[in-house]
């Protein structure tokens, strides 16, 4: 191995670091134990950059030894206690993504490639409604979820 790989492992364990000790700090902080498995899960879905869905982090996460049921219930205590986001592109798989700290409970728009199925975060997108007579109070309140689908430049 050269020296260039060394290093380049050894940041890359520094950065794992780094994000188990973030996602600790945020469960402890949630009111919740953060027990192996609920860092893990944290960590993985807050490095992830989309939403994953549980069977997703399942297969990212068997090498620790986890079965689904416990990824999925810690998935499920996570987005009760406002640390996930959990939502539903369309297809009846939910996918989950962190919540940064700050940010709030508020989404932001994806993008769904209608070709491959692929998801992608848009959270610096700005999207402006006008309201006109018969405009739903959820969208009036903001309360709605906002999905854009079209092909992902892999598929154009």
């Amino acid at each position: 191995m050269s020296a260039v790989s060394l290093g380049w492992a050894s940041v890359t364990r520094a950065r794992r670091q780094d994000q188990r000790d973030a996602a600790q700090r945020r469960i402890r902080e949630a009111g919740l134990r953060a027990t192996p498995a609920r860092v893990a899960v944290l960590a993985l879905v807050t490095s992830e950059p989309a939403p994953a869905s549980h069977g997703e982090v399942a297969d990212k996460l068997a090498r620790g030894g986890w079965d689904r049921t416990t990824i999925y219930r810690n998935l499920m205590d996570l987005t009760r206690a406002g640390l996930l986001r959990r939502s539903d592109i369309g297809d009846h798989v939910w996918r989950f993504e962190a919540i940064a700290d700050g940010e709030g409970e508020h989404e932001h728009p994806h993008f769904v490639c209608s070709e491959c199925g692929s998801v992608a975060c848009l959270p610096k997108a700005e999207l402006s409604f006008r309201r006109t007579r018969g405009t739903p109070r959820a969208v009036r309140r903001r309360d709605v979820a906002i999905q854009l689908r079209g092909r992902c430049d892999v598929c154009l």
